[in-house]
């Protein structure tokens, strides 16, 4: 039996080093103790030292990477022993990654999905308060996210000079360098600052009653968060008077319904599964609508679905939807309070063997769909909307446009359709070669910018 030590809880490079090393000299999981450190555990086995294998590398699909940087911080300690299983079959068996059905990586997406939560939820509920001039947050986290996450921090607050404490470690910013300090106490962090109640007062103005929803509000932002957040101590006046105003927003809303009226998301949703607008109908397998929340703040628009969307009847749920899915969570957009869609609903290929390649729609195509992605619009109302790429900025300003000069700041749809920003689209990500991590880096500052303006807007 081998032991490998990983120097930390959230060790991905050292777990990756040793599991594609492991995996090349033929070890079978069963042969494997994982453990954290020099101490052992009893979870992880004796204090055996693993034999060094021989070097080298293999390959293996790009969404078992992402996969496993995101669950590797989990808090269950079989993590490590479930990736390396899930590593070795994929070497025999790389189409395992797309098997949906399949318990163990259902297992571990499930993990990953915990994680991005805990991420978001850090990102949405760490407050800093001022100790002379540095600024300094608590967080109790249930998962080992804070160096996943420092990232974000170092983005968000740049200028700023700031500690995160947590119980597990601490990390500290001082404008140039990020460093790590052993973990802390709750009463370690300070209680309060006189930016407080500028805080308070701007939470009051912003608070929305038509989203008012006691049951989702306390799923999204749990009680053990509020004795770090300043403005829960307004939440239980604010809801007093919630349903009266909501009844006022409603009635002011009425008139500007218009030609919609009566015709909800369901019967629009319903009617475009029997789409023969164009000729691509005849190709995918099926019509793939929208999907999120109908009264979201940002509306994303891709270009048209894949083959994973195409077999699942879902947008954003393949590879690319994946990198999607983790660079909102590390943009601090909540994927589950957006709505997304395509510019094109069938998906649009050319047979190559078994596969099916992506063939890119042509301007007759996206027109001819238009008129689905302006129904999605009239119903939804969001205060923004985002292209993905060339196609979707197409659909929306209906004529051909240019990312580089559109990207990084708001454009007035037609017709008074709102605000919309243009970006790349996740597929780009993963088909660059040169400077992937740069532009990784720069789509989520997109999003990062994208969410702070609608919630300008809301």
């Amino acid at each position: 039996m081998r032991v490998v030590t990983l120097s930390a809880e959230d060790d991905f490079e050292g777990w990756r080093d040793a599991a594609r090393s492991l995996a090349l000299a033929g070890v079978p999981p069963a042969e494997l103790l994982w453990q954290i450190g020099a101490a052992p555990q009893d979870l992880f086995g004796d204090e055996a030292v693993m034999d060094s294998p021989g070097e080298g590398g293999f390959s293996v699909p790009r969404p078992f990477v992402d996969l496993a940087r995101a669950a590797i911080c989990h808090s269950d300690p079989e993590r490590f022993s479930l990736l390396y299983a899930l590593l070795v079959r994929l070497r025999s068996r790389p189409e395992a990654m797309g098997n949906a059905a399949d318990p163990q990586l259902r297992r571990l997406e499930a993990m990953a999905k915990d994680v991005r939560r805990d991420m978001h939820k850090m990102r949405a509920f760490l407050r800093f308060r001022q100790i002379e001039d540095r600024f300094v947050g608590w967080f109790e986290p249930a998962h080992h996210i804070v160096r996943a996450n420092a990232g974000f921090f170092v983005r968000r607050f740049a200028s700023m000079h700031w500690s995160i404490l947590t119980p597990e470690l601490s990390i500290h910013w001082d404008g140039e360098t990020l460093s790590e300090g052993p973990g802390a106490a709750t009463a370690d962090a300070p209680r309060g600052d006189p930016v407080e109640e500028v805080w308070r007062t701007y939470y009051a103005s912003i608070f929305n009653p038509a989203r008012v929803k006691i049951g989702a509000m306390l799923k999204e932002m749990p009680k053990k968060y509020w004795k770090n957040m300043p403005e829960t101590a307004l939440i239980g006046e604010l809801i007093k008077g919630a349903q009266a105003r909501e009844s006022e927003m409603v009635a002011r809303s009425a008139a500007a319904i218009g030609d919609n009226a009566g015709k909800s998301w369901e019967a629009v949703r319903a009617e475009a599964m029997h789409c023969t607008r164009c000729e691509l109908y005849k190709c995918g397998t099926q019509t793939v609508f929208g999907e999120g929340l109908l009264d979201a703040r940002i509306l994303f628009v891709g270009e048209q679905p894949g083959d994973q969307e195409d077999l699942a009847g879902r947008p954003f749920v393949g590879p690319a939807g994946q990198l999607f899915d983790r660079a909102l969570a590390e943009a601090g957009v909540d994927r589950e309070r957006i709505y997304v869609t395509n510019a094109v609903k069938h998906f649009k290929f050319v047979r190559r063997g078994k596969r099916r390649i992506h063939d890119k729609p042509d301007g007759g195509e996206i027109a001819a769909c238009r008129w689905w992605l302006q129904q999605e619009l009239a119903l939804i109302r969001p205060p923004l909307t985002v292209a993905l790429g060339a196609t979707a900025a197409r659909s929306l300003f209906g004529k051909v446009v240019t990312i580089s000069r559109l990207r990084g700041k708001g454009h007035a749809l037609p017709d008074g359709g709102g605000e919309a920003w243009v970006t790349v689209h996740p597929s780009f990500l993963l088909r660059v070669r040169d400077d992937r991590e740069a532009e990784y880096a720069r789509f989520v500052e997109d999003l990062v910018r994208i969410g702070e303006r609608a919630e300008a807007l809301a």
